[in-house]
């Protein structure tokens, strides 16, 4: 499923909506290039989930548990895979999946220690050719990938995309 973006406040807002119908044991690997958007969405997705404080990029700690104020809901785990150089050390992170919504930037290529199934959110900004500023707010074009065999955590999410 493709969607377009028009703000940055908006990738907030979709974060926010989709954060809503995420639940523990789901794996959300969100793909892109510097600046496409993937924490102002990860700050949206964590607000839904009225999580302690507020999400921000985990790229020096690589990852970041955020608990929930909700009595029984399951901590966000923000993660960031841009300096890890092997599947193992993503599977050293010893990462409570089961009982955590995971939400991970650059770990496409090792995601697979992490879950069997999984969805994934590549943001792509304008490529910065024939005159567009990409540091402005320019669209982003989102597209949602299901990944495994279990499609329900890309069904929430589609039905919650498209029905918001």
């Amino acid at each position: 499923m493709k969607l377009v973006v028009t703000t940055s406040s908006n990738m907030e807002a979709l974060g926010e909506r989709l954060g809503l119908v995420a639940t523990a044991g789901d794996v959300i690997v969100l793909s892109g290039a510097l600046g496409a958007g993937k924490t102002t969405f990860a700050r949206g997705f964590g607000r839904s989930l009225n999580l302690e404080a507020p999400v921000s990029s985990p790229t020096f700690v690589v990852a970041r548990t955020h608990r929930s104020l909700t009595p029984g809901a399951p901590a966000l785990v923000h993660l960031d895979a841009y300096r890890l150089g092997s599947a193992g050390e993503l599977d050293d992170l010893d990462i409570d999946v089961a009982n955590s919504i995971v939400l991970a930037e650059w770990a496409a290529p090792y995601v697979s220690v992490l879950s069997t199934k999984w969805l994934d959110i590549e943001l792509v900004r304008p490529s910065g050719g024939d005159g567009v500023d990409v540091e402005s707010d320019e669209p982003r074009e989102v597209t949602l990938t299901a990944h495994g065999d279990d499609t329900s955590l890309f069904q929430r999410f589609v039905d919650q995309a498209v029905g918001a």
